[in-house]
């Protein structure tokens, strides 16, 4: 992957364009505080999605100025979200009245197996010709400051570790559940990454009940593919016989539903809860975590959590880890690039003195 140039940021733009007047999801611009301090500078904190871009704009004390979205679906090559970045940006600063020169550094996460310390994002599947990236080098290029880049799930515990459920702990894990299944994990107060950074993806986990086939690079693992969002509405449907009236619910609505007393609901829900159990209960073992963090479209259900408690009690001991769902919410990714771009600028000026 080559730098960007000015020329192919300009026709990324152009295509961003089109796509919008085609009827594709405009960005959005929001704006969270009109007090800033341009003389000390801001920071930007971005999560990439699968199908969509959030980006927040932050002072140096990482109080949040403004956030700006787009869809990502029809722009997901490395250089169109180069230039989506740069567009809202560029948005965010001048609501801000405020130029590119105010930046101090820009950190983002990434949805895949990202080495943090190169800043390239080797591969994921959730967006089209991402392998070997050099997404740290191309935000450089591109804003003229310090950057990092993180795995999206670590860097969401990141978020939590900092202003989250995770506040003041040293050893905990952030189980994000949404379509896919990963671990953002702290032990002795370290963010851990592993050999080849992927540590976390446990959802390639083998628990009874699992599927033993090796998944192949471009699909679900064994543990996500039956405890992610698609995974629990395949259940959901093979429980309904053909000719039933079948509801097109999330994997959230059908644990909602279960509380109602329905029982294809109740055993999608017992199912899930079970999953879950095993999973969290065998991390738990092998690095002595006394807390876990349940983050993700999926992993914030309280009917889920309540269930999986209910499956841990009846475990015996050693461990008993403890269930929070996050207080951050769709905010933990935004919030942990926050801090991580803090820590970024942080780092660079004292090399600068």
């Amino acid at each position: 992957m080559t730098t960007l140039s000015k020329k192919s940021s300009a026709g990324a733009r152009a295509k961003i364009s089109r796509v919008k007047r085609a009827g594709g999801n405009p960005a959005r611009t929001q704006s969270v505080s009109e007090d800033n301090n341009k003389d000390q500078g801001f920071v930007v904190g971005v999560d990439i999605g699968g199908s969509n871009l959030r980006i927040a704009l932050a002072d140096t004390r990482g109080k949040v100025i403004g956030k700006w979205s787009a869809s990502t679906k029809a722009t997901s090559s490395a250089e169109m979200v180069i230039a989506q970045i740069e567009q809202g940006v560029d948005a965010l600063l001048e609501q801000s009245d405020a130029s590119r020169g105010c930046l101090r550094s820009v950190a983002v996460g990434a949805p895949g197996v990202t080495n943090s310390e190169s800043g390239i994002v080797l591969a994921t599947s959730f967006l089209r010709g991402w392998k070997n990236v050099p997404l740290r080098r191309l935000l450089e290029s591109a804003f003229g400051v310090p950057a990092a880049v993180e795995n999206d799930v670590r860097i969401g515990a990141l978020g939590e570790h900092w202003i989250g459920a995770a506040q003041g702990m040293d050893d905990f894990v952030f189980l994000a559940l949404g379509t896919g299944i990963a671990a953002g994990i702290f032990a002795n107060g370290q963010l851990i990454h592993g050999a080849n950074f992927t540590a976390g993806e446990v959802g390639y986990m083998y628990v009874p009940g699992t599927s033993e086939k090796p998944a192949k690079a471009s699909e679900p693992g064994a543990l996500e593919s039956m405890l992610g969002g698609g995974g629990i509405r395949s259940e959901w449907e093979r429980l309904h016989t053909p000719g039933q009236t079948l509801q097109k619910l999330t994997a959230t609505q059908i644990f909602e539903l279960a509380g109602t007393g329905d029982p294809a609901a109740l055993r999608v829900l017992d199912r899930s809860a079970q999953l879950l159990a095993y999973a969290v209960y065998n991390i738990a073992l092998v690095l002595n975590s006394p807390c876990f963090v349940l983050g993700g479209g999926v992993g914030v259900s309280l009917p889920l959590r309540d269930a999986t408690e209910r499956v841990l009690r009846s475990y015996s001991e050693p461990v008993s880890p403890k269930l929070v769902t996050s207080t951050l919410g769709t905010d933990a990714q935004i919030m942990g690039a926050i801090r991580l771009a803090l820590n970024t600028a942080e780092t660079h000026s004292k090399r600068s003195i």
